[in-house]
């Protein structure tokens, strides 16, 4: 095939019409078929064409989609703030890996059809699966663009950006092609482009995460975090079954060996896993609101319940310590990587079950109660900026600033990991620890922060890990408040 020849005709695989189902793990089975023959499908052609058969047609297959329909008015119990759509009319979502989302998409088909009293219906959706994400995790590799004597995307669907946005999630009046409105926070193109930038920032598979994640910015958490799991598998009561690195190494043991790989990924993440999904998964994001972004981009849609930033930051007051705790209850945004999506003038509130969560997990664990808490952890503004260096330039309008907002800490991640938990509906929290006080003379060198890390690491991280347990034993309605939700929202979480 010459790159001049033009292909009109489209083989596309036989779906059918669209099927009602009453019953949510139906739905999904049907949802995981059709799923699985368009990918099929697609990998079939494409095998084909690479290896040197002339396409003779433009091979499209489409994502399957969940989809329902209600004319009724009737109140839904006021106390949910997800399970049901806001007014009559259609809605549907597209779905993508329904394997990989199979408990998620359970609970939430059951409960509109608990809620509404209709079928949904699960059929073929109009738009088409990218070549490149029907091949991912097959061992496949599409060549780039010009290292075939045709253009791929005359013979394929490939990853449309102008498709792949954030419109739902950022209020902007998304709609599907036929007018039918959003049932979940992201489109099935939106999804696989961040399941493929997971695996490649992460270097661990989308079905090792967890439903309660950490967010740090030291690679000291990730050894006392696998030292933990370590003990966890080590008893048989603990819940957890498999701890996950880079490269998707998996130790069942506590003795299993776990190689450091050769080169770390940009954000390296851990799983202590459970058989449910209910267990921790770690990243350590490094430094700066860049990597918490994307970090919290992506993992978004895997619709966690909860993420938590556990790391280090700059104490603003006197009466801190190095080792004291912060838990923060409201972020002063300078961070600027979020002003876009999410004006800087949009509060972001704390989270009452959150808030409840870490503090009892630092009583737990400090053994202190009550006022005699105040000894070690201060509650306040915690600010995050986008300069590490502040202190080298003119301190008097951000120290004014830190001031007039009664901040008692700064960092660089924690406001937007926040403000990305409350754009994308994922109960977050933090709770950092006093590594330095820069105001006060008392600066991160290599000597204090030693004996620093040596002290407070594992105790930190350990509150950490016990907030999330903590969480996990609430109601998934209870932890996912109705302050994340907007006046039209999705009725998926």
């Amino acid at each position: 095939m010459s790159p001049s020849t033009t292909i009109t005709r489209l083989d596309c695989p036989e779906t059918g019409e669209h099927v009602a189902f009453e019953d949510a793990t139906a739905a999904v089975r049907y949802l995981e078929r059709l799923y699985d023959e368009a990918c099929t499908f697609l990998r079939a052609h494409f095998t084909r064409v690479m290896g040197g058969e002339q396409p003779g047609a433009r091979y499209r297959a489409f994502y399957p989609e969940v989809r329902i329909t209600t004319t009724s008015h009737a109140r839904n119990d006021s106390r949910l703030s997800f399970g049901h759509v806001a007014g009559p009319g259609t809605y549907a979502t597209t779905i993508t890996r329904p394997d990989l989302f199979r408990n998620y998409l359970v609970q939430q088909i059951g409960l509109l059809l608990k809620n509404h009293q209709v079928p949904v219906l699960v059929g073929p959706s109009l738009t088409p699966i990218p070549v490149h994400f029907a091949l991912s995790g097959h061992g496949i590799t599409v060549p780039q663009e010009g290292a075939m004597d045709f253009p791929l995307r005359d013979v394929f669907d490939v990853p449309d950006l102008d498709t792949t946005n954030d419109n739902i999630v950022n209020g902007l009046g998304f709609r599907y092609e036929d007018g039918a409105l959003p049932l979940a926070p992201f489109t099935a193109q939106r999804i696989d482009y961040s399941l493929a930038r997971l695996a490649h920032y992460t270097a661990t598979d989308p079905e090792h995460f967890q439903n309660h994640v950490l967010f740090t910015n030291y690679q000291f958490y990730v050894e006392e975090f696998e030292a933990y799991a370590r003990k966890a598998l080590d008893d048989p009561e603990s819940g957890y079954a498999a701890f996950v690195g880079p490269g998707n190494q998996v130790i069942t043991t506590a003795d299993g060996e776990m190689q450091a790989p050769a080169k770390l990924p940009q954000m390296p993440s851990y799983h202590l896993k459970r058989a449910d999904g209910s267990g921790i998964t770690l990243v350590n994001i490094g430094v700066g609101p860049s990597n918490a972004k994307t970090a919290t981009d992506h993992i978004a849609v895997l619709r966690p319940h909860a993420w938590l930033m556990v790391g280090h930051c700059a104490g603003l007051r006197n009466s801190q310590q190095l080792g004291d705790f912060v838990l923060a209850h409201a972020y002063l945004r300078e961070d600027k990587v979020l002003d876009d999506d999410l004006p800087v003038w949009v509060p972001v509130p704390p989270l009452a079950e959150i808030q409840i969560a870490l503090e009892q997990a630092v009583a737990r664990v400090t053994q202190l109660e009550d006022y005699e808490l105040k000894r070690i952890m201060r509650t306040g503004t915690v600010a995050s900026l986008d300069n590490r260096n502040w202190e080298l330039g003119d301190q008097s309008g951000p120290v004014q600033r830190l001031n007039q907002s009664r901040a008692i800490a700064l960092d660089m991640e924690s406001a937007t990991i926040a403000a990305n938990g409350f754009r994308f509906r994922v109960p977050y929290g933090t709770l950092l620890c006093v590594s330095d006080k820069p105001l006060h003379g008392e600066l991160k060198l290599p000597g204090m922060a030693s004996k620093f890390y040596t002290d407070q690491v594992a105790r930190h991280l350990l509150i950490g890990i016990q907030a999330m347990e903590i969480l996990r034993e609430m109601p998934l309605e209870r932890i996912h408040s109705r302050k994340l939700r907007s006046f039209e929202e999705t009725a998926f979480l």
